[in-house]
């Protein structure tokens, strides 16, 4: 989602488009209130979550963990609410350690002078296969295993493993082919939600000429670029082509990259269409593109910001509800199917203790799940996560088509890059494509830059 910690790729995953995803019934759903209330549009197994602990826990009086994650702002004051009910079932002290980007350096440097967290949150796949060639991981304990044996899909728990041993639970998911937008403003300039990409450029223009800009681009952030280019390659190469550039089995040279860059150059060639031109959107960070979409009344910053499920938790700092305010549909299909792109954060323990071992217990249980659930922004891969738990019906309809997948779905590809090339601030793709947003007409350019950081990084 943000950063890839790890100097080789990940195993490769094959995974098919997530179909159902693409039909996602989300635009204009009316039926969320967005305020933490339940609405009643619920279906019938969408009540009030289970009362009492469904997983049984240790006492761990008078011991304390240290928990790290890249996670800010309300993404961590809402975590920190799932580790203050783990304290209270067991008696333990948490302390939340902010980690920089890219993590894995961060958690060598921890490691390095010997005080490394008893849990960390790796945000990509291949951070997981660094920290065990490091040597850092623990395998997951019993009981651990227990709870995700009960809860969670083979493709999810495959994710969790290297080399056919348990080290990961997926505590957070996402989806990350959505469009959010601003209700007022579309209503106003008459635009309906598109489906097709050639739909969202002719609703991206009817807006801007209403005097709104159309699309919010946080690109100060080199990670929601990424995301924008998986997106477009993956709805117009297909999925197999994913699957090779993923691997750098196929260069960035091909005439596929070419094509997802020249459809993404329609959007970001158009000062018009973004908020503060491509010089605004390159100092833009992630938190503001999602604020001033939904700031100023009738005059927002933007109608629409892209990104995953998590914006509602960025939504929520502002005014607008999710559900009334703030609408989301599917990101547009640019070939035959709408893409799907899914990302997550997976806890390791790195310590042998048994505090880690029952925090891990802790995070793949929907207990722990239900409570950071209900905050909003959140979605969890875990099947026994009571549907009633989310705030609204936006946010159901997000998890339940998760879970509906099963294991048909393609993860971040940028997230499976070694670090210096997916995953690393101000180099490789997160800096080419900022360098692409600034001259979106230098095709050739960005290719050959993106080539060259990836042959260099994959060792290629």
């Amino acid at each position: 989602m943000r950063t890839h910690g790890t100097g080789r790729t990940a195993r490769p995953r094959t995974w098919a488009v997530l179909a159902a995803a693409g039909a996602l019934a989300l635009t204009a759903c009316g039926g969320g209130d967005g305020d933490g209330k339940k609405d009643s549009s619920a279906s019938p197994d969408a009540g009030s979550t289970q009362s009492g602990p469904r997983v049984q826990l240790p006492s761990l009086a008078g011991e304390k963990l240290e928990v790290a994650a890249v996670w800010t702002g309300p993404e961590q004051e809402n975590f920190t609410k799932v580790l203050k009910e783990f304290e209270k079932r067991t008696g333990a002290t948490v302390t939340f350690v902010p980690a920089q980007d890219p993590i894995v350096t961060f958690l060598g440097t921890k490691v390095a002078g010997g005080q490394p967290p008893d849990v960390a949150l790796l945000p990509q796949v291949g951070a997981l296969v660094s920290a065990v060639t490091n040597k850092w991981a623990q395998p997951v304990g019993p009981e651990a295993q227990k709870q995700l044996d009960q809860n969670y899909s083979a493709g999810w728990k495959a994710l969790g493993a290297v080399g056919g041993t348990q080290y990961g639970v997926y505590y957070k998911a996402a989806n990350k082919s959505l469009v959010w937008y601003n209700a007022k403003a579309f209503k106003a300039a008459g635009v309906q939600p598109p489906t097709t990409w050639a739909q969202f450029l002719e609703a991206a223009d009817t807006l801007s000429a209403s005097g709104v800009p159309a699309v919010s681009v946080g690109g100060a952030d080199g990670w929601t670029l990424t995301d924008w280019f998986e997106n477009i390659y993956l709805s117009q190469a297909g999925p197999q082509k994913y699957d090779q550039l993923a691997k750098h089995e196929i260069k960035w040279t091909d005439d596929s990259v070419k094509q997802a860059l020249t459809t993404l150059g329609q959007l970001f060639g158009r000062k018009d269409f973004l908020a503060g031109g491509q010089t605004g959107a390159l100092a833009t960070e992630f938190p503001k593109s999602v604020t001033q979409t939904f700031t100023g009344g009738d005059r927002p910053g933007a109608a629409m910001v892209f990104e995953g499920d998590f914006v509602a938790v960025n939504i929520a700092q502002t005014e607008a509800k999710v559900g009334t305010d703030a609408l989301v549909f599917p990101f547009p299909a640019v070939g035959a199917k709408a893409p799907v792109v899914s990302g997550g954060d997976v806890a390791v323990a790195l310590k042998p203790s048994k505090g880690a071992q029952a925090l891990l217990t802790f995070l793949a249980s929907a207990d722990a799940a239900e409570i950071q659930a209900k905050l909003g922004g959140f979605v969890s891969p875990n099947r026994g996560v009571n549907p009633g738990a989310y705030p609204n019906a936006i946010q159901r309809d997000i998890a339940k088509n998760l879970l509906a997948a099963g294991d048909d779905f393609r993860f971040d590809m940028s997230d499976q890059a070694p670090a210096s090339f997916g995953g690393t601030p101000g180099a490789g793709e997160w800096k080419d494509l900022q360098d692409f947003l600034a001259n979106p007409a230098d095709v050739a350019g960005a290719q050959a830059k993106l080539e060259a950081d990836a042959a260099k990084a994959f060792g290629h």
